[in-house]
């Protein structure tokens, strides 16, 4: 007989749509009580449909849709479940996490904004392409201390 899994577990899907649910709230610059003043839930409900502790049901999830103002399957791209030809070997949760992690700083959200406001995608190019020229690659990249 197979050991059964933890039920209080989170799964991938449901932390992935939790980080999704982040993602965008931070790029609003939305605090978690914003957001569950809108879905009229708590702020810990949010925190906890952020770290994937809770699941969202459909109609929730609807709601945070249309409050955020992207697609129900923006929720789910790049998702664990994921068959649109991404790996499934982590990469599309590691670079959702990058993104978490860079939104979660005051320079993050800031520079997103600004960036968000320019229309001339030869601008856009020009500031991307200065960003990975000033940037360590990765062997230069000094490791973060525990």
């Amino acid at each position: 007989m197979q050991a059964r899994p933890n039920k209080k577990e989170p799964r991938a899907i449901d932390i992935h749509v939790g980080n999704r649910i982040r993602l965008r709230r931070l790029a609003l610059d939305w605090s978690q009580t914003k957001l569950g003043e809108a879905l009229d839930v708590s702020f810990q409900q949010v925190q906890k449909y952020e770290k994937g502790l809770n699941r969202v049901g459909a109609s929730r999830l609807q709601r945070a849709a249309e409050v955020l103002s992207v697609p129900v399957s923006y929720f789910f791209e790049g998702g664990p479940e994921s068959t649109n030809g991404l790996e499934h070997n982590g990469a599309a949760v590691t670079s959702s996490d990058e993104m978490l992690q860079f939104l979660a700083t005051e320079e993050g959200v800031a520079l997103n904004r600004a960036f968000a406001r320019l229309r001339d995608p030869q601008v856009r190019r020009k500031i991307v392409a200065l960003v990975k020229a000033l940037a360590p690659t990765v062997e230069e990249a000094p490791i973060a201390a525990e």
